[in-house]
Formats: structure tokens, C-alpha cells, sequence
């Protein structure tokens, strides 16, 4: 599978010239960008004519100073934004770079997975990364974004621009002024920007002999994680390991195949799935149908524990090939809440002047045959957790989590042992100001299943 991420790359070496020009259609041109199919014409001499046309206006009698940067960057953004997939972008060369700098395992920022909610188009916290500067902030999940430093945020932004905001350089400050459900007033956070070390995966034997494994995005160094986790873990003497996959908004694909080929034993059909295909983990396909990729169980691994999955409506796109893939094969129990529903792949090309373009290339099918796209992967069992838990899950208590204290319970294993004390973990605050507050889908970057 990281053929497919490094492999299937393009690169893109069209330019686009922007020049002023005179008025007027050419002659056999309607004046419009349209082919004679109906078809917008990028290379269509009327296309070519209005925009000189264009041009020439801005040139001739825009009022204000023309930023050249700012322009071009909206040309491209325009391209992308014109196809109506809310998970196209393009990247300048410095956004491109950072993007890559977190893929690989480390970045600058504030240590957040952040999302956007379909409906409302609000920004909202998934979860603060384990000792990152968010979480030392006192940011919690479902905190939403209000302000970015001084600037206010609006229905209009995209998740990526607000991403953007919120990183920056090292030794920087992010002013952030966020929306608590419950709380009367707004809150006020100044979160030091700093290199984050991207730990994907944190693992831990329980105290009933049972191993917790939680992960908690899909770069390019989790698959790693996870398998020193499991092997951690089996030779720890686990009885059953549980997988904790909430909050987990995706990434790439391949990470996620190569963990369940490291669960899956090799060259087996799952139930309901095509006996011309054994071991398949994954199918991608393009418009036409027509089969991209297909991923196999190949490396001769297998875990025979007693497993369940943690899951949850922010598991999203390759937390769902993740489970899904488990579920096909029959490896798990899923309990909690019915995952995202994101069943489509967004592949980055590079271009050659080092900025990139992002897309929807294809669908993905799981072992079954299944595409869960706006579906979502519905739990065994449904374990709802109430909000004051949510907003405080990478900290609270493991005696204190209903979704986990019931995956203990249908693997047969031994119940925790009771709290010592009944108090709350403390999430620490910092003082905010006090206004008006505004209300609290889409996985959220970190990416979505990017490549």
C-alpha cells in the first residue's frame, strides 16, 4: 500500500499565463468558456479573451493596491473551489510544506485535531494531542473556534483556511477565543505554537490483564506504532487488547491496511465477501468504476486475542477502512457509536513550482464489497457517551468510560477496579472574557483520507 501513496503521485507541469488583452470575442466563438458539448474550456480562446478582458478591468480601474501573491493564490483556489468538493484545496508551496512536516510525525503548531460541522460550518475541537500545548492550554473536545487572533471567524471558511489561523511559527502565541457548551461566556486562550512530536499511538496493559491500544490518527509513521503496541502487549501476556479509535478523524490509507494485515491472517474470504478475492483489504475505484488499487493480507501475521473496537461519530474515513476491514474478517467487537461515514479518497499532487493540489479521486470498498460513504459503520453495541465525558476523553478515567467499561464486559473480562476518588480530572482554564456565546461534521485535519 505505500506503493500506492508514493507511487501513484502525479506530477503537474501546466502553467497558466495571466495577461492583459483587448476586448471582444474571437471570431467562431460564442464569447462564452463553453466547447460545443457544453463543457467549461479552460483553452478555449474565449476563455483566453475573457479573461484578458478581466484582466485588463482589474488593471485599468480597480480602486485599491493589487496584491500579485493574493491573486494568483485565488486563481488556483478558485480551479479547486469551482468543483464543488468540499475536500479539493490547493496548497501554496509553504502550506504544502507544513502539510507534509505533520504527515511525516512532527509539526508546528498548538497539538489539535480540529474539525468542521457539515451543518452549521462551525470549527470545533476533536481532541488535544497527549501533552501538546492545547491540552496544557486547558482546550477540551467541542470547544468551538470563535476568534483566531483578534480575527473572528465565519460560516464561510473553509477548515483548512482555519487551520491556517491556527497554526504559525515557533515561539508564537495563538489568541483563541472559543464557545463551551454550558459555559455563559466565552473563553480565552493564549496557546504557545511549538514543534509537536505527532504520537499516533499510546498503548498500555489495563489492570484486569486486558491491553488498550489508542490511536489516534493515520500518518506516515502509525502503522509502526501500532504493530511495537501489539507486540508490546501479546508479549505482556494480554488477554484481549481493545482498540480505541474515537476521535480518530483518518488519513492515509495505506497506514491503515498494513495494521490489519498485521490482525488479519492471510489469504481468507470474509463473510459475504467474493471467494475470487481472498485476503483483500481494500478496493479503490474511480469514476468509471474501474478498480484503482486493491490491497491483500500479505505479511504473515495474525493476532488470535479476543478484540474489540472503541468507535465513535468523529471515527472517520481510514479509522472506518480500520474497522471495517476487522469487522468483515470477523476480528472484533464494535462498541460505542456509529462512525462517520466518509467512503471516498483524496489523493495530493505536487506541482512543480512546490505547491499541490488536493482532490476526490475515487471511492473505496471494504472486504465485503461495501461502500460506507454517508452511511457510516453502525456498532454492536451502542454505548452513547454523555458530552461532560466527551469533552474530557484522553483524560478521563478508564474505570469512568462507559464505552470502554462495556468492551471489557462483552470480552468476558475482569470489570476495573472501582475509582479511588469521585472527583473529576481538573481541566485547567485560563481566564476568559466575558461576551455573548454562539452555538457548537466533516473529519478534520490532520487529514481525512488523503492518499
Amino acid at each position: 500500500m505505500r506503493h500506492w501513496k508514493k507511487g501513484l503521485v502525479y506530477l503537474l507541469t501546466g502553467t497558466i499565463l495571466l495577461t492583459a488583452g483587448g476586448c471582444g470575442s474571437s471570431e467562431g466563438e460564442s464569447g462564452s468558456g463553453t466547447s460545443d458539448s457544453g463543457e467549461f474550456d479552460i483553452n478555449s480562446a474565449a476563455t483566453d479573451e475573457k479573461t484578458r478582458t478581466i484582466q485588463k478591468l482589474i488593471d485599468d480601474r480597480f480602486y485599491y493596491d493589487i496584491d500579485p501573491t493574493r491573486q494568483e493564490e485565488a486563481y488556483y483556489d478558485g480551479m479547486l473551489n469551482g468543483l464543488g468538493d468540499k475536500y479539493a484545496r490547493y496548497y501554496t508551496p509553504e502550506e504544502f510544506a507544513k502539510t507534509m512536516e505533520e504527515d511525516s510525525g512532527e509539526y508546528v503548531g498548538i497539538g489539535c485535531t480540529v474539525s468542521q460541522r457539515a451543518e452549521s460550518r462551525e470549527i470545533y475541537v476533536v481532541e488535544p494531542m497527549r501533552g501538546s500545548p492545547a491540552e496544557e492550554a486547558g482546550l477540551l473536545p467541542e470547544d468551538v473556534f470563535v476568534e483566531i487572533d483578534g480575527v473572528a471567524l465565519t460560516t464561510g471558511m473553509e477548515l483548512d483556511e482555519v487551520v491556517k489561523m491556527i497554526r504559525g511559527s515557533a515561539n508564537s502565541t495563538a489568541h483563541l477565543k472559543m464557545y463551551r457548551e454550558g459555559e455563559d461566556d466565552f473563553l480565552e486562550f493564549d496557546v504557545p505554537r511549538r514543534k509537536v512530536q505527532n504520537i499516533t499511538v499510546d498503548y498500555e496493559m489495563l489492570e484486569n490483564g486486558m491491553g488498550y491500544i489508542k490511536i489516534s490518527d493515520f500518518i506516515d509513521n502509525t502503522s509502526e506504532q501500532f504493530k511495537e503496541g501489539v507486540d508490546y502487549l501479546i508479549g505482556k501476556g494480554a488477554s484481549a487488547i481493545i482498540f480505541d479509535i474515537r476521535n480518530n478523524p483518518g488519513g492515509f490509507t495505506d497506514e491503515a491496511t498494513e495494521m490489519v494485515d498485521y490482525i488479519v491472517p492471510d489469504n481468507t474470504v470474509p463473510a459475504g465477501g467474493d471467494p475470487e478475492k481472498p485476503g483483500l483489504l481494500l478496493e479503490i475505484r474511480d469514476k468509471e468504476d474501474r478498480v484503482m488499487f486493491k490491497s491483500y493480507t500479505e505479511d504473515g501475521h495474525e493476532v488470535t486475542l479476543p478484540m474489540a473496537i472503541l468507535m465513535n461519530s468523529n471515527s472517520a474515513s481510514s479509522s472506518e477502512i480500520f474497522i471495517g476491514c476487522l469487522r468483515d474478517y470477523g476480528k472484533v467487537v464494535m462498541v460505542g457509536e456509529k462512525s462517520y461515514g466518509k467512503g471516498i479518497v483524496q489523493q495530493t499532487f505536487p506541482l512543480q513550482d512546490g505547491s499541490a493540489v488536493k482532490m476526490t479521486i475515487a471511492s473505496y470498498f471494504l472486504p465485503a464489497g461495501s461502500n460506507i460513504h454517508e452511511q457510516g459503520i453502525e456498532p454492536d453495541v451502542e454505548v452513547k457517551l454523555p458530552i461532560e465525558k466527551l469533552r474530557i476523553l484522553n483524560r478521563l478515567p478508564h474505570n469512568e468510560d462507559p464505552q470502554l467499561i462495556k468492551a471489557i464486559e462483552v470480552l468476558g473480562g475482569t470489570p476495573l477496579p472501582e475509582p479511588e476518588t469521585t472527583e473529576q480530572p481538573e481541566t485547567t482554564e485560563q481566564p476568559g472574557t466575558t461576551e455573548q456565546p454562539e452555538t457548537t461534521e466533516q473529519p478534520g485535519t490532520t487529514e481525512t483520507t488523503e492518499e
